[in-house]
């Protein structure tokens, strides 16, 4: 008896011109795509405590089977490119030679075929930062994530998130213009980082530096925004794009933007497989 093949799953459709034209793009030239992804909340599920988070169990071999497809698949994160490649388990995967990392808002790059770390010297204000948020942070009940090169102050496991999140941002961002930092506002987090730096131009000059013909970026936070605007900024130079929102309930400007949401980190993964398999 004659065996049958599995259907492939359904690719989901954008919902604006815009998208319908990036996703054909990507499809019709996949040798020059550039696939983008954040990390927390668009690979990994969002959790109480960062150094918890890891990727969905089924996204390396989504990505695995649709890198060797594509120009690069880059994961654009706030996080620092080691973390990223342990918590995701990116290293040593077969078919993610194309994989790169982008740490720290792009001022660390990760490359899987050398398995090496690029990053210039740290900022000098973080350290200053760092030294005083403890002072300033007591009977908050938040938690600092030191991320090296930034710190991240998260209000997600005080007894009201929201308000010790509204309570903090003006005296962080005080904080952080004293020494030469900014804030960059996230999911029940606030992060203090060097300026000069952030998601969109990452994304950019990388599509640059490979050449990409189309571009796919997928994000879930306030973050993204600027990834998403590089997006916009390509497409008006007559790079196609298709911007993907990985559906939150807590941020909605993403959300309103994106040309395709779907469900979360599970759904991303659905469609990076879906791609590969429209791409066999």
């Amino acid at each position: 008896m004659s065996g049958t093949t599995p259907a492939a799953r359904p690719l989901p459709t954008p919902r604006t011109r815009a998208g319908q034209e990036g996703l054909d793009a990507l499809l019709a030239g996949p040798g020059k795509a550039l696939i983008g992804l954040d990390f927390d909340g668009t690979l990994a599920p969002i959790v109480a405590d960062p150094e918890r988070a890891r990727a969905h169990p089924e996204a390396v071999p989504a990505l695995a089977a649709l890198a060797p497809k594509v120009a690069a698949v880059a994961v654009v994160t706030g996080r620092p490119a080691e973390v990223a490649v342990r918590n995701g388990a990116f290293a040593d995967v077969p078919g993610l030679e194309h994989l790169v990392v982008l740490g720290h808002y792009g001022a660390e790059r990760w490359d899987a075929r050398s398995g090496e770390i690029t990053a210039p010297a740290p900022h000098p204000g973080v350290e200053a930062v760092r030294a005083e948020l403890p002072g300033l942070l007591e009977g908050s009940g938040t938690w600092v994530e030191d991320k090296g090169r930034a710190v991240a102050v998260h209000t997600r496991r005080a007894p009201d998130p929201q308000a010790a999140f509204d309570a903090l941002r003006a005296p962080l961002t005080d904080l952080a213009t004293r020494h030469g930092l900014i804030v960059e506002p996230g999911r029940m987090v606030l992060e203090l980082r060097p300026p000069g730096m952030d998601k969109g131009v990452a994304l950019s000059d990388f599509a640059r530096e490979i050449g990409a013909g189309s571009v796919l970026y997928a994000g879930d936070d306030l973050g993204d925004l600027p990834a998403y605007a590089a997006v916009d900024a390509l497409r008006s130079d007559g790079t196609p794009g298709l911007l993907v929102c990985s559906g939150s309930d807590e941020v909605t400007e993403l959300r309103e933007r994106a040309d395709l949401v779907v469900d979360g980190p599970e759904g991303v993964v659905a469609l990076l497989a879906a791609l590969a398999e429209r791409l066999d």
